[in-house]
């Protein structure tokens, strides 16, 4: 008869601080990986925004799409999530670290660090899209008619005389002016769902596109001039020096784009780890249950829509002072378009996956100019092809883990 060791108390104790010790090493292990692939990621962009050569731009990003399925394929990318969520304090100095280090190497580049502000204005505005589509199920066919809510508000405060109010302020009221006009789309939003509520902001979307060229008050097509964004008496179209090194003034426009992208990216995963994010995903899978379960539909709606538009405004305003000239052209139903192909690029629901999509989606047209004319063919095509090789987008939102060892 065989008899069954029973461990000693030594003997557990050994296991548990092996054990231990194994899932320290896995996590130091992934937050190198994090660590490498950021920095990888970083000299990528640093490298896409500054070549001006269109087949080596050509040859890079094909490069990057063989580099992203193959770290896809072997976990890589699970691994980085890992290291991220592991780590988090020491994720985001990374990530600040990373940031700088590509302003500093593209400090003399005007073009290339305009090319980097938009792109965080326009993941900026997916980011509120996330919100809206990836999380309360809404659908947003206008972003770029909330984005122009905002840049039109800070062109009009700018031309207003007698009227002084600091360019902080106005980036608010851009916030604030596109959540009223949003507030009109509100109530339709709200008896309509799926197709005919995404058909309800794309004649938004038009209708406001015409309004603008109709209204000679605003500048009608020829648009209005507005005059560089000044912040505690700094005025933004200024040149930096630091440590001995020029900065251009579009560095300036890049440290307050990066701010307000960070800031939503805070926001969409404090909502995506409340229970303010679970009733949202309630509201999305199926409104009769959540109905039925006590959640009140048009609240979580209306939260959803309100926060969205407000970064969309917010950053409409920074592009137009950006920009200095905004004209209806600035904000058509096909920039409302890029934008809705950007969230679904990055993954539906996953606010980092808005990232690498919007550097795709704003960089490639400008980078490759033979592709000008077609953008919006190749934005179809690009998303059709990443959902049939990745059908949830280049970064796929995680199943949301409610209780430990169980997933909802």
């Amino acid at each position: 008869m065989l008899m069954r060791h029973r461990p000693t108390q030594d003997e557990v104790s050994r296991d548990a601080t092996t054990l231990e010790a194994g899932v320290r090493a896995r996590r130091a292990s992934d937050f190198a990986v994090f660590a490498v692939v950021v920095a990888a990621c970083a000299g990528a962009v640093a490298f896409l925004v500054h070549a001006e050569d269109q087949r080596v731009v050509l040859s890079a990003l094909v490069a990057c799409g063989i580099a992203w399925f193959a770290a896809a394929r072997f976990r890589v990318i699970a691994a980085v999530e890992r290291g991220a969520s592991g780590h988090p304090w020491p994720a985001r100095l990374v990530l600040v670290a990373t940031c700088l280090a590509v302003i500093i190497v593209l400090r003399e580049d005007n073009f290339g660090l305009l090319m980097l502000a938009t792109v965080l204005i326009y993941a900026t505005v997916c980011l509120g899209l996330t919100i809206q589509l990836g999380y309360a199920g809404l659908s947003n066919f206008c972003a770029a008619a909330f984005l122009g809510c905002g840049g039109y508000t800070a062109a009009a405060l700018g031309r207003a005389e007698g009227i002084a109010i600091p360019d902080l302020v106005v980036i608010l009221l851009g916030g604030g002016v596109a959540v009223a006009i949003g507030s009109l789309l509100v109530l339709p939003l709200l008896r309509t769902r799926g197709h005919y509520a995404a058909l309800t902001t794309l004649a938004f979307g038009v209708m406001f596109n015409v309004f603008l060229d109709a209204n000679e008050v605003l500048g009608g097509p020829q648009g209005l001039k507005l005059a560089p964004l000044t912040v505690f008496g700094w005025d933004f179209s200024n040149d930096l020096d630091l440590f001995g090194m020029t900065f251009s003034f579009y560095a300036n426009y890049v440290v307050l784009c990066l701010a307000l992208t960070a800031v939503a990216l805070a926001l969409v995963g404090l909502l995506d780890r409340s229970w303010i994010g679970i009733r949202l995903d309630a509201v999305r899978l199926d409104e009769v249950a959540a109905q039925v379960f006590g959640l009140r539909i048009a609240r979580w709606k209306i939260l959803a829509f309100t926060l969205g538009n407000v970064l969309a405004g917010m950053a409409g305003a920074i592009y137009a002072k950006m920009t200095g000239f905004i004209a209806p052209n600035n904000f058509t139903l096909g920039d409302s378009l890029m934008m809705v192909s950007i969230v679904i690029l990055g993954g539906i629901g996953n606010r980092w996956g808005v990232l690498p999509a919007a550097l795709i989606v704003v960089l490639l047209p400008e980078k490759l100019q033979f592709i000008q004319e077609y953008r919006l063919l190749l934005f179809a095509v690009l998303v059709i092809l990443v959902l049939v090789l990745s059908p949830g987008g280049l970064l796929p939102r995680r199943t949301r883990t409610l209780v430990a060892g169980r997933r909802a």
